[in-house]
């Protein structure tokens, strides 16, 4: 068992004030007209996050209401169950948890505190200062006051770089969520698939496995064949074999993308059920890597950017 830290021992770090860059009215101008007539994907992502101010992209960008909008349009068993919401995260210093759950901040994305016993024996949380980042560690060696300092860390970062870029987390109110743990078949984190869904059509799909191992990533047509695109990462070997209940996964994913003009819609796909991860509606804030590039113009065809966004 790790010795247990006193909270005061981990004092969050001082907010960042969003830079005057951020704030400009004529920085935002500028940035408008440069975005105008996107081609690539990630230009589309651009010309989305800086035009569509819709209530629904705070409502998926929040991974607490996302699960009212995801139980309303697809039902309950999509979601992974709530152990606790916390508007103090101070609050994780006391309160119950089982042996393997997941904690996140609700106003962020790219970072997450996995606890289970599979996780590798050497592995630590990190120092609250460093703490946006994913991290999986098993139960004896989380200090409840590192663990409550940690997410006082989340809360005091306004993430998405300003309001000229991802807004919508700014808008999104500062808690922490302990959600169940999903677990794979042999036990270990689950497959991540990423279905891209443009005008409610889904027209591409990615597949993360060993998100703290040895990470691999694949993209795949609806009908499953194998993309010749890289994202950063190898592809997986041996191949990903066509998930057995992937036409669910299209119907679900495409259900929750029907009333916009693009989404990602991530899903977990675990021995009993389908399960939704988060719905994103600006991977990488506009620069998703594509090897080789020529792939940022195909992976956006499907996609129409409307003139306005009502």
């Amino acid at each position: 068992m790790c010795p247990v830290v006193e909270p005061e021992s981990f004092a969050p770090p001082t907010p960042h004030p969003v830079r005057r860059r951020e704030r400009s009215r004529a920085v935002r101008l500028w940035r408008l007209w440069r975005s105008r007539r996107p081609v690539t994907f990630n230009e589309k992502v651009r010309y989305k996050m800086l035009r569509d101010h819709r209530p629904l992209l705070v409502t998926w960008a929040d991974k607490a209401a996302v699960r009212d909008h995801v139980a309303a349009v697809v039902g309950e068993r999509y979601l992974p169950r709530l152990h606790h919401l916390l508007d103090d995260p101070g609050q994780l210093a006391d309160v119950p948890l089982p042996q393997s759950y997941v904690v996140k901040p609700t106003h962020g994305s790219g970072t997450a505190i996995v606890v289970s016993p599979a996780a590798p024996a050497d592995a630590r949380l990190p120092e609250p200062r460093w703490a946006w980042v994913y991290a999986h560690v098993r139960p004896d060696v989380v200090p409840r006051g590192q663990l409550a300092a940690i997410g006082r860390s989340w809360v005091a970062q306004l993430y998405g770089r300003g309001p000229n870029r991802e807004w919508a987390y700014g808008q999104v109110p500062r808690r922490v969520i302990v959600e169940e743990l999903l677990e794979g078949p042999d036990g270990g984190i689950p497959d991540d698939y990423k279905l891209f869904v443009f005008h409610g059509v889904c027209h591409w799909i990615g597949v993360d496995r060993g998100r703290f191992e040895d990470r691999t990533q694949d993209f795949f047509t609806p009908d499953w064949e194998h993309v010749a695109l890289s994202g950063g990462h190898p592809w997986a070997d041996p191949p990903v074999p066509r998930p057995d209940r992937l036409a669910e996964m299209l119907d679900v994913a495409e259900r929750l993308g029907r009333d916009t003009d693009f989404v990602r819609v991530d899903l977990y796909l675990l021995p009993d059920r389908v399960v939704l991860g988060e719905l994103t509606s600006l991977p990488a804030g506009g620069d998703s890597p594509f090897h080789p590039a020529s792939y940022n113009e195909v992976f956006g065809r499907p996609w129409t950017v409307p003139r306005r966004y009502r």
